[in-house]
Parts: structure tokens; sequence; C-alpha cells
């Protein structure tokens, strides 16, 4: 007999929608599920099962009186933890704002509750969403890394403690820890989850995503949150994409595993029907992905210039060095950083034109051992800046058994026919 806690989203939402199913028995599943696993994964940065367990409860009973609950009816969601939440803690993976309780939640997060999803816990983020590593391990192997910053919502959604994890991305975020625990990972196009309630580090880079066990899932969770359209991504499109495979300016960083990997997925998706052509990416991508960091730390010292200023101290010794290249970078750096962000995304857009999307890595190579470094953003970063949508599905398996994943990238705006290809991709890849 299946586990309830290995129902897929779109399972779920089915098996609920139908009778079969009612929310309390599948938030339980969850939460024993939690209560197995986490000890050794530490996913959480606030549990409090009671309050799922009434959410639940309460939906239920909304159900058995004839009213409307919403899409995303008793779906679970863990929230990383830089987004606010109004009846849990919200303290951005820093002591600075230890035990802190906002008054109201985070757009997405108010979003996911209309739509009737069971908010599970708050998911550990790394220090501020940058660099500092919190304590989650990966679940396929928890001498490994599961990549940050979205670290939690990554190791949790793979371990089947919550069906979708919402993640942000500034450099790599969402992409490169779903890829290392073998989950689908889905940043969409700049802006389409709202920030409000964000605890925001580079207003020109940052965006709200959600991890996944699929890509359907992805698309149901998204269409839940936002009313918009992202399609059905298991259905079978009329015809075979054309095929950008780009590895881009960090070519270099690339481990044997994953050169292997994107041959071996560009060769299945050629032998499906996809057009596949090696292409180049423009100087102007590469002028702004330099201009990446400049951006990004330069914004992140301004977002936390109250930290800085009045608790220094309870920052890690790695992002305050950060800070202080960022603050050092000045306003002309940082207006010149958006402009060559702005010229890359021109770039890109006449660089997709003849295609339905770009092939590229989901990350270097393998999750890292050990818990003290999330990994390199390397193949992230770039498509990142361009504020386009982008999906990573595993795919395979590195020399030491962990999660490898490829990436499929479209065009600002397409999100659903990006999430569409990256299906056809993974299918492809069998």
């Amino acid at each position: 007999m299946t586990d309830l806690a290995d129902l897929t989203a779109t399972e779920a939402a089915r098996r609920l929608r139908e009778g079969d199913l009612s929310a309390s028995d599948l938030t339980e599943a969850l939460l024993d599920r939690i209560a197995a696993q986490e000890p050794r994964l530490r996913a959480f940065a606030w549990l409090d099962p009671a309050l799922a367990r009434r959410r639940a409860a309460g939906l239920d009973a909304a159900r058995a009186a004839g009213r409307a609950t919403g899409p995303l009816h008793g779906l679970a969601l863990g929230v990383k933890d830089v987004l606010d939440t109004a009846d849990q803690p919200a303290q951005y993976g820093s002591s600075i704002w230890a035990g802190h309780r906002p008054r109201s939640d985070a757009a997405c997060v108010a979003l996911a509750r209309r739509a009737g999803a069971v908010i599970l816990g708050k998911t550990v983020t790394t220090e501020f969403a940058t660099r500092h590593p919190g304590p989650t391990a990966n679940p396929v192997n928890p001498a490994h890394t599961p990549g940050g910053s979205s670290s939690g919502s990554a190791a949790g959604t793979a371990a089947g403690f919550f069906h979708a994890g919402f993640g942000t991305q500034t450099a790599g975020s969402v992409i490169r820890p779903a890829a290392y625990c073998g989950a689908v990972g889905f940043k969409p196009s700049f802006g389409t989850l709202h920030r409000a309630g964000m605890k925001v580090m580079s207003e020109s880079l940052d965006t709200i995503g959600v991890i996944t066990r699929t890509v359907g899932d992805a698309a149901l969770v998204m269409a839940g949150l936002t009313g918009g359209e992202f399609g059905s991504p298991e259905a079978k499109p009329g015809r075979a994409p054309r095929l950008a495979l780009v590895w881009g300016p960090t070519a270099d960083l690339a481990a044997p595993e994953t050169r292997a990997l994107l041959e071996r997925v560009a060769a299945a998706a050629a032998r499906a029907g996809a057009r596949v052509e090696v292409l180049e990416a423009p100087p102007a991508l590469a002028a702004g992905l330099v201009a990446h960091p400049v951006v990004m730390n330069g914004e992140s010292a301004e977002a936390l210039a109250w930290e800085l200023d009045h608790a220094s101290a309870q920052i890690s010794p790695v992002l305050r060095e950060a800070m202080a290249r960022g603050r050092a970078h000045g306003p002309a750096a940082i207006a010149a950083g958006r402009a060559a962000f702005a010229a890359a995304r021109a770039a890109f857009a006449g660089m997709i034109a003849g295609y339905d999307a770009i092939l590229t890595p989901s990350a270097p190579g393998e999750a890292p051992e050990g818990l003290g470094w999330t990994g390199d953003p390397a193949f992230n970063a770039l498509w990142t800046l361009l504020h386009v949508p982008c999906v990573t599905v595993p795919v395979g398996a590195g020399p030491k058994g962990l999660p490898l994943g490829v990436q499929v990238v479209g065009g600002f705006g397409a999100d659903a026919a990006t999430l569409a290809w990256a299906e056809w991709v993974r299918q492809a890849a069998g």
C-alpha cells in the first residue's frame, strides 16, 4: 500500500478533490514521515504539528460544509524562513532575528493559505539566504549538503515532508539545491510571485520559486498560488522542441559527470525528435555574469544596513566580508552592473528567438561532501540575472550515487512552455 506521504501534489490533489482522502489524514502521514526523518535531515527551522493539524481539520470541516477551499486544498507546503508567516517565527537564518514574530504573512504565503494549503512549517535557509549554511543534510546521503540557500525546502520536498517548498533565488538557490536533492526546482520569471513580506536582499535579482517532486506539481502549485496558466506539463506536445545546448561562460567548471550527463540528455532528446544545436552565449551575457556579484553584494549591503549598523557581531564573518565588498563597490559600479544586466537581457532575447528552450547544467556536479558549503551557483547566476524561467529536472546520478539534474531555460514570460519542455526533456532522457 502506498504511503500517503509519497503521493505527489497532483495525485494528492485529485484524491482530496474526489473525497478519497482527507486533509487531516494526509497531514498526519506527512507528520509521521517528518517525525521519523527530521532528526537526521534537520530541514525545519520551525515546526508546530498542532498548528498543522488544526489547519487540516478546519479545511476538512469547510469542505464537509460545502464551502470552497481553493485549488491547493489540503496540500502541504514548507516555507523558506526568509518569508514571513503570521503564526510562526520568521528568523531569516540569523540569530539577530531569533524569535521574531511578523504580524502578517508574506504575499506568497497568504496566497497559499487562500488557495487551501496547509503551511507545515518554516524551512532552514542559509543566513539571510546568502552564504553561511544551516544544519540541513541531503536526504539522499546526509554526509553531503542539500545545497542552498533553500536548503530545508529542497531536502524536505525530496524526503516527502511536504508537497512543495517555497524557495528564493538570487544566484542559484532554487535550482541548485533541487538538483542536489533529486527534486524539481522551478524559478519562474522575475516578479511572478510577489515579494511582499520577504527579507529581500537584492532588488534586481531575488525571485521566489518552488521546489516540488514533479514538473506537474510545480505547474499545479504555481497555478494555485497565482491563478495564472502554467499548463499541463505531462500532456504530450504536438511536436518535439528546438533546443539550444548552452554551456555558458562557466563551462570550464562542469565536472566530468555533468559533461557526460548533458551530452547524454542532448543525444536522447535528438533521438526523440528534438532539434538540438550547440550555441555560444553572446559576450553581453558573460559581461552580465561578471556584474552579478557586484550588484548582488552591493544591493545586499543596502538591504542589511540596519543589521550591519546595529548587530554586526551577530553576522557571520563570511557575510560581513561579502557586505564590505558590496559597500566598497559604490553606487556607480552597482548602476553599471544593472546596465550590464539590461544589455544581457536584450542579447538573450535575440539568442533564444530561434529556439523553444535552452539546455544547460543545473550545477557543476554532485552535491559536495560536508555541510560547511552549499555548492557553487556557477550555472545558475546568469539565468537569474536574465529574469527568465528555469526548471531543473532529475535525470541521473553521479559517481557517488547522488542526484544530477539538467536545467531547461525559457524566454521571459514563457513559464508554462518552459515547464512543458522541461518535462519533455525529462521523459526523453528516460
